[in-house]
């Protein structure tokens, strides 16, 4: 049976709402269409502002709103390189102040500096360091949010409190140059907003699926942003106006 593109592209975003990202080939052989086909519908929706196009599919931008486990898949080699971009910055000795976010993790796994201090809300990432003897590694505490993976309240607030760090490394739900870094969820933004008073400068990790969007929880203004780490390297202009720093893997760079 014949599907017309309308359909057809209800039918891609109502994918992507479930699993967070398509590829081109599956959806060729469940539309019965060709690839070409599918690209058509993906630029057009991406055009729309629903989603961004990958190497061979696309994810959905809204990733902010996704479950942890179905989000730390999007993008995954994205996010290794933003990861592996913002360890460029880190020095032995550091205190590194690090979130629950899935690129957070990604930058945790980069890390080859040693010897480090870090304090974390997230189990995933306290599991990279876990055996290493040269990183003195301490949990917030706090409540487990399964849909986050970190651990959140009052507890975690306030354990963040007492440290004080050269580098706190956030993700971001949101990131615009007017409005700076937001979250989805307010436990979220006051674990990262502690992690933030407590050091020196503050990085924020953050693909392009993440820029030019607001969010209702407040994290960082702009002028509280000292670093941020993307693929996007178009999107330097109105933060360097702001004298914020930005970072971008050696392919983006050489784009």
């Amino acid at each position: 049976m014949q599907v017309f593109a309308p359909e057809r592209q209800a039918r891609i975003l109502s994918e992507l709402r479930r699993n967070g990202r398509v590829e081109v080939a599956a959806l060729a052989v469940l539309f019965e269409v060709s690839e070409d086909t599918v690209r058509r519908d993906l630029r057009a929706l991406s055009a729309a502002g629903h989603l961004h196009k990958t190497h061979g599919g696309a994810v959905l931008l809204d990733t902010a709103r996704m479950d942890w486990t179905a989000r730390a898949d999007v993008a995954a080699a994205t996010k290794r390189a933003i990861g592996e971009t913002a360890a460029t910055v880190v020095r032995p000795g550091d205190v590194l102040l690090l979130d629950a976010g899935s690129t957070v993790l990604a930058f945790a796994r980069a890390l080859a500096v040693r010897p480090l201090t870090v304090v974390t809300n997230s189990l995933d990432v306290a599991l990279v360091f876990d055996a290493d003897p040269e990183v003195d590694l301490a949990l917030t505490g706090g409540r487990w949010d399964r849909g986050s993976r970190g651990l959140t309240g009052s507890a975690a607030v306030l354990s963040t409190a007492r440290y004080r760090a050269d580098w706190a490394f956030l993700g971001a739900c949101a990131l615009h140059p007017s409005v700076g870094a937001t979250a989805v969820d307010p436990a979220d933004a006051d674990v990262k907003i502690a992690m933030a008073d407590a050091a020196l400068r503050t990085a924020v990790l953050a693909d392009v699926t993440k820029h030019g969007h607001v969010e209702p929880h407040l994290v960082l203004p702009p002028d509280r942003i000292s670093l941020i780490v993307t693929d996007a390297a178009e999107v330097s202009a109105p933060w360097l106006e702001r004298h914020v720093e930005v970072l971008t893997p050696p392919a983006e760079r050489d784009r």
